[in-house]
């Protein structure tokens, strides 16, 4: 909860792909900033972003998606993964969407932080600074631990899929 009362809700999309030779793929992206960039393990996330209660969920999935890749989403059928209360007790609400886009066509929206703290300095950093494709496994081990259940859900929605329901 927030000094307000109200609980800080995000929402994300994650894109996916199959049939590269590498099976299922999720598109993840390394956290920016100064506290991130020596870390691999647990340190990316879905394109993901907080919203106001005023705003849909979906679109600001969308408007994320966006914001951080600098590139709209592909179009498709969104497949809901549900929502999960974060470590910080926001909620993220994630969607799939199957899609493929070039990582190295990002264009990171930034974010301005004090830097080094203390020093009255203000740094502009990437919100997410790299993008990957990344099978289950690889992502399992690079996200942070309240996005994995995402690739989890998303998983058991394509196996349902392929059982005819």
């Amino acid at each position: 909860m927030t000094a307000t009362g109200r609980t800080r809700r995000s929402a994300g999309l994650l894109l996916f792909r199959t049939g590269t030779g590498r099976g299922l793929e999720v598109l993840i992206g390394h956290m920016g900033g100064p506290f991130w960039a020596r870390r691999e393990e647990a340190a990316w996330s879905v394109p993901k972003g907080e919203y106001t209660p005023d705003e849909e969920p979906r679109a600001a999935a969308r408007r994320e998606f966006g914001e951080e890749f600098g590139r709209p989403p592909p179009e498709g059928a969104w497949v809901a993964l549900g929502e999960a209360r974060q470590a910080g007790g926001k909620t993220v609400t994630v969607w799939a969407l199957e899609g493929d886009v070039d990582p190295a066509g990002a264009v990171p929206g930034t974010f301005t932080m004090e830097w080094p703290r203390g020093s009255g300095r203000l740094r502009e950093f990437p919100e997410l600074d790299r993008f990957a494709w990344c099978t289950p496994e690889e992502a399992a081990r690079l996200l942070v631990k309240g996005q994995r259940l995402f690739v989890d859900r998303l998983r058991e929605h394509l196996a349902g899929a392929g059982d005819g329901g």
